[in-house]
């Protein structure tokens, strides 16, 4: 009578442990395979919101200069390529240095907008892509914030708050081609 029970308490430590290892730690952060808490659930949403944002900013970028008949607005499409594929890298970096996967296509929601936005040209367009992009960086702007103040770890409040003025700085100047182009 002895060995099953001793097997199954056996097992059922296994069982606990192998669950441990692959789930969630206290504080509901998750954990990897060796026990070593890495985001909140919290910090892991801001993480692929983040990527999320990023991706659509590039791919909207790309689209700007495809569709877009104002210099400004092309010129402001080529800096999102350029610094939103930048920020992109830094962030999939810190995430899997954290053990999380950052999404790599756009999500539905996302796409919708891309599919919205590619059915316009010339002026249609300008103005349509810079108001996403003034309404789309007030957004961003508010979650990094949050991030910079309320994220629990460590790296991740700092990466959010090393990205805020680029974020910033975005914004002045969508809302600058956004004056431009808005009675065209």
């Amino acid at each position: 009578m002895l060995k099953p029970v001793l097997l199954t308490t056996m097992l059922a430590a296994f069982l606990s442990a192998a669950t441990a290892a692959q789930g969630q730690d206290a504080t509901g952060g998750q954990t990897t395979q060796a026990g070593k808490a890495t985001l909140s659930k919290a910090d892991r949403e801001f993480v692929e919101e983040a990527a999320l944002g990023g991706l659509v900013e590039v791919r909207l970028g790309q689209l700007a200069q495809q569709r877009a008949a104002s210099p400004d607005v092309k010129s402001f499409g080529q800096r999102m390529i350029d610094d939103h594929s930048a920020v992109n890298k830094r962030l999939a970096e810190l995430a899997q240095r954290k053990g999380v996967l950052v999404p790599k296509e756009l999500d539905q929601k996302h796409r919708e907008k891309v599919d919205e936005l590619s059915k316009k040209t010339g002026a249609e367009f300008d103005r349509a892509y810079i108001s996403e992009m003034v309404d789309d960086h007030e957004n961003d702007i508010k979650e990094f914030e949050k991030a910079s103040k309320e994220a629990k770890d460590a790296d991740l409040k700092s990466f959010a708050a090393g990205t805020l003025p680029k974020l910033r700085e975005h914004l002045a100047l969508a809302r600058q081609v956004h004056g431009k182009v808005k009675g065209k």
